[in-house]
C-alpha cells in the first residue's frame, strides 16, 4: 500500500501550528472539517465540539469508528502575581518539569497572543546557587515570564490577560534527514494526519472500506472524556494514539504499537488478535504492549458503559508528554495497519 508520507507530515505540521489545548479546539476542529469535506466526507460537529466524518463502506449495515484526538496538553492562567509573573494550572497530564524553559504564548479571551516563557522561580544559579536551582518543580514555583514590559499585576491586566486564558507551548517541530520526527504534541496531531492520509488513499484510489467508517476527531481526550457520541450501527472503535516508548516497554519508534492493556482496562483479546493477524499477513512491523499510566478514547468510551468493541494502536513515540519523537517507519506501519484493517472482514 503506497503511503504519501509527505502528505502526512505536511498535514501534521499544519495541525501542530494551530493551538488546541483541551478546551480550546474550535479552530483546529474546523480545519480538519474543511479537510474532510475536500474529500467528500459527510461531517458533523457534536454538541461538545468534536468532529465526525463518515466514509461509506461496501457494507452499510455494520459500521466501525476510528478516533484520533486534536486536543493537546497546555496550561491556563490561574493567578497573576504582584510582580507580573503568571502562575498556571496544567491542562492534561504533563509533568511540571517537562516544559521548563519552553517558549509559549498566552491567548487572551479576545484572541490576542502574548509571548512568554515557562521558568521556575529559582532559575538563576548565579542568584540562588546550584543546590537551590535543583529544587523540585511544582505549581508553587513554576511561572510564565511575559515578554512585555510589566512590573506589576495591573500592567498584565492592561495587556488583556486574565485568569482562565489559555497558554500554549511552542512545538519545535523538526524532521531529521534520518527520518525522525520530533515535536511537542505528536500526541495526537500525528494521528489526525494519519487519518487524513487514510481518507486520501481510499478516495484517490476509488476504494471503499469493507464497512462504513466514522472518523471521530475528539477534543477532550487529554482530560479523559473524549468520545461522547457513537453513530448508530457502530460496533467497533479503534483509537489511534501514541505507543509508549521507554524503560520496561515493548514499543519502539519503528513499529506500530498494538495495546493489550492500559491503566483503565485490558483491550478486547479477539479484536487485538485480529489486528496482530492483519499485521502479520501484510508484513507490517508491530509490537504488542501494556501501558502503566495511559488511557485512550477507546477505554474512555467503554468506561461510559457503551456497548462497543474496542482497540488501540499507534506509532511508537519516545518521551511522550514531553519533547516527543518517532520515526517515519512507525508512521508508515501504523497507517498500513489501519488501511488493511479497513479492507478486512
Amino acid at each position: 500500500m503506497e503511503i504519501d508520507i509527505e502528505f502526512i507530515l505536511d498535514n501534521m505540521k499544519k495541525y501542530l501550528s494551530i493551538p488546541s489545548p483541551g478546551g480550546y479546539t474550535k479552530e483546529a476542529i474546523l480545519e480538519v472539517k474543511k479537510d474532510f469535506e475536500k474529500f467528500g466526507l459527510s461531517t458533523k460537529i457534536t454538541n461538545k465540539g468534536a468532529l465526525i466524518g463518515t466514509l461509506e463502506g461496501e457494507n452499510d449495515h455494520r459500521h466501525v469508528m476510528i478516533t484520533a484526538h486534536i486536543d493537546t496538553l497546555g496550561a491556563m492562567v490561574k493567578e497573576i502575581k504582584d510582580n507580573g509573573r503568571i502562575r498556571y494550572h496544567r491542562v492534561g497530564g504533563s509533568s511540571w518539569g517537562s516544559i521548563e524553559g519552553e517558549n509559549c504564548y498566552i491567548i487572551t479571551r479576545k484572541g490576542k497572543r502574548i509571548r512568554g516563557s515557562i521558568i521556575p522561580k529559582i532559575a538563576s544559579t548565579h542568584t540562588y546557587g546550584a543546590e537551590k536551582g535543583n529544587e523540585a518543580r511544582n505549581e508553587d514555583n513554576m511561572f510564565v515570564r511575559i515578554d512585555e514590559i510589566v512590573e506589576n499585576k495591573d500592567d498584565v491586566l492592561k495587556l488583556g490577560i486574565n485568569v482562565g486564558d489559555f497558554i500554549c507551548m511552542e512545538t519545535r517541530t523538526e524532521i531529521t534527514d534520518s527520518g525522525f520526527v520530533k515535536s511537542r504534541y505528536l500526541d495526537n496531531k500525528l494521528a489526525v494526519a494519519i487519518v487524513m492520509e487514510i481518507i486520501r488513499y481510499f478516495k484517490e484510489n476509488n476504494l471503499k472500506p469493507k464497512y462504513t467508517t466514522h472518523f471521530y476527531i475528539s477534543n477532550y481526550e487529554e482530560i479523559g472524556h473524549g468520545v461522547s457520541v457513537i453513530p448508530e450501527r457502530t460496533e467497533e472503535i479503534i483509537a489511534i494514539d501514541v505507543g509508549i516508548v521507554g524503560e520496561g516497554q515493548q514499543s519502539n519508534e519503528f513499529s506500530v504499537s498494538i495495546v493489550a492493556k492500559d491503566r483503565r482496562s485490558p483491550y478486547d483479546f479477539e479484536f487485538r488478535n485480529k489486528l496482530v493477524e492483519i499485521a502479520e499477513k501484510n508484513n507490517i512491523r508491530y509490537e504488542v504492549d501494556v501501558y502503566n499510566f495511559y488511557s485512550s478514547d477507546a477505554t474512555h468510551c467503554v468506561a461510559q458503559g457503551r456497548d462497543i468493541n474496542f482497540a488501540c494502536l499507534g506509532p511508537g513515540v519516545d518521551a511522550s508528554h514531553h519533547y516527543e519523537r518517532t520515526h517515519i517507519l512507525s508512521i508508515e506501519n501504523t497507517t498500513n495497519l489501519l488501511k488493511s484493517y479497513m479492507l478486512s472482514d
